[in-house]
């Protein structure tokens, strides 16, 4: 009665444990050995240690050894190895006979074995297999190889190389070493390959691109440091600022610039502070001579009056006391003197016939009191009939100019200061602004320069400047005539009747000489247009006593022509 168990083939059943000494023979079965050229153990299977083959005894095929047919075996019995485990009388698994659940042979550590490459020796004669085991059985269940085939490697691996089998009574190390046992802790390394072209252009692109993400980041975040500490440098700095600067160069201009201009007349102009009992004011005056003549506008120097204060600070900033020389309000100039100063440096006097419309000229005054002020323009026209003064109501203070106009900025201030060319001579004496506040005159006012300022001709000053020193008053060319001031027509009316009733034309005097009549109007003066009562004077007082005038003239309907001597009047 089996209960159950596999049945049992004899060809693959266990050892059994024999008795010492005795000798036992396995069944011709057992006996057979594969024939020359095969190996001596089936492929094991998955997870099994494969054994080395057993070394025989001398003279004694060891175990796995093929046996040729008709050769007797030796008469010493077969050597078997000890079983593992000690059998069981049910055999049952797992320690029954194997069935297909069978464990695998335990593994074992190989021992150590030489260097790769060098051939192990032959194990003793008639000793046991490696590691105490025997030589790989068959896989169970399988069919052994038939005769003269090879036996399959294992699992799909190349077959075990086996030496041929010893012939009888030859050494086993004739024909070459037994096939060694598998030692998979001891195979020779194997290098793994370099890897295909196209994982190392990837590689290649990979480090490529990390190597551009970093400098991309490296710059950004250099860029970002170097700003934050560029902008902290700039707000607060490491050490002093200092900034470049040109070098110091040489103060000399060329002598037609302006400044060239202003370095050669600053030294002989003045600013003048006059105070009296009811007025102060301040103006501008140059220096005419050596002896500490000073030529300026009369409305300048008039609130000093007769006991009045004038004090005269020179371009350096020394000062001195002055005194009125001579003044006349018909021409607004003026000459004071300062005495006991030296290193006076007078300007030159230019001619301003030469003067003509558009030439450079630079005004130098001190308006509004600041002083040693220069300003530029050109000649904007010449002998524009201007009256300025007028504040008495009488007349007596009005002053008749036949003046330059400039549009250099001329303020209050600039009053009898010099106007000079580009060679820096005096052509005009400024003395008069149009105001924006004053449509109607020129008078003298606190309004800002509107770019229209007008100065006396320096002639016509020169010679003003020379009476008032040489005599103390100047004299004022005249035609002998009584003007009507209410006469709204073109022209210069001759009135009818004269001052506190007498004869509109002086008896004797130049116009009565010309044959001039009450009623005549004067149209025009050497050729050049009159307009009014007004422009008549500017235009008689713009020459010297005794000049001749050629005038025009209308009576009756009818143009005539009369030529007269100017004659001379006192001054006021």
């Amino acid at each position: 009665m089996d209960e159950g168990r596999p049945t049992k083939a004899k060809w693959w059943s266990r050892p059994r444990q024999e008795s010492p000494g005795t000798t036992h023979q396995p069944p011709a079965a057992e006996t057979e050995r594969p024939a020359a050229g095969q190996t001596g153990a089936f492929p094991q299977g998955p997870g099994q240690a494969e054994a080395g083959p057993a070394v025989p005894a001398q003279g004694t095929p060891g175990p796995g050894t093929t046996v040729p047919a008709g050769v007797a075996q030796p008469a010493q019995a077969e050597q078997r190895p000890r079983p593992l485990h000690d059998p069981d009388p049910y055999s049952t698994p797992p320690y029954g006979e194997p069935g297909p659940w069978a464990p695998a042979p335990p593994v074992q550590h190989p021992a150590a074995t030489p260097a790769h490459g060098t051939t192990l020796p032959a194990a003793p004669q008639g000793g046991t297999p490696p590691h105490g085991t025997q030589g790989p059985a068959p896989l169970h269940g399988t069919t052994p190889p038939p005769p003269g085939a090879a036996a399959p490697a294992p699992y799909g691996g190349a077959p075990h190389a086996q030496a041929p089998a010893p012939q009888p009574g030859q050494p086993q190390g004739a024909q070459g070493a037994p096939r060694q046992p598998y030692d998979p802790w001891n195979q020779p390394l194997q290098q793994i390959s370099s890897l295909p072209p196209e994982t190392r252009e990837k590689q290649r692109k990979r480090a490529r691109r990390l190597v551009v993400v970093g400098v991309a980041l490296i710059a950004l975040v250099s860029g970002l440091i170097g700003g934050a500490l560029g902008s902290y440098l700039e707000r607060n700095g490491v050490d002093e600022i200092e900034f470049p600067q040109a070098d110091a160069e040489s103060a000399d201009r060329p002598r037609g610039s302006v400044a060239g201009i202003a370095a050669a007349a600053l030294p002989g102009v003045v600013t003048l502070h006059v105070s009296g009992d009811s007025a102060q004011g301040t103006g501008t005056g140059f220096v005419l001579d050596g002896k500490g003549h000073i030529l300026t506008n009369n409305h300048v120097v008039e609130p000093a009056g007769t006991g009045g204060e004038i004090t005269v600070t020179f371009s350096g900033g020394d000062t001195a006391e002055a005194e009125v020389i001579g003044r006349d309000s018909g021409y607004d100039l003026a000459v004071v003197k300062v005495s006991h100063v030296r290193g006076l440096k007078p300007l030159t006097l230019g001619n301003s016939e030469n003067v003509q419309v558009g030439d450079p000229v630079v005004a130098i005054g001190a308006p509004f009191d600041l002083a040693n002020t220069v300003t530029s323009g050109i000649i904007s026209a010449k002998e524009r009939p201007i009256t300025a003064g007028g504040e008495k109501g009488d007349g007596s203070d009005i002053s008749y100019v036949d003046a330059l106009q400039t549009d250099a900025p001329i303020n209050p201030g600039n009053s009898g200061g010099p106007l000079v060319d580009s060679k820096a001579r005096v052509i005009g004496i400024n003395s008069a602004i149009r105001s924006a506040g004053d449509g109607s005159d020129m008078k003298g006012g606190q309004a800002g320069s509107i770019g229209l300022g007008f100065a006396i001709p320096i002639n016509q000053g020169k010679r003003v400047a020379e009476e008032l020193i040489n005599f103390g008053k100047a004299t004022h060319p005249v035609i002998g005539v009584t003007l009507d001031t209410d006469f709204t027509g073109d022209g210069a009316r001759i009135a009818d009747k004269g001052k506190d009733g007498g004869p509109a034309v002086n008896t004797n005097g130049p116009g009565d000489k010309a044959g001039l009549k009450p009623g005549d109007v004067i149209t025009e003066v050497d050729g050049a247009p009159v307009h009014s009562s007004d422009e008549l004077i500017v235009k008689v007082r713009a020459h010297r006593p005794k000049d001749r005038l050629d005038l025009t003239i209308e009576r009756g309907g009818r143009d005539r022509e009369v030529t007269l001597v100017l004659g001379s009047a006192d001054g006021d």
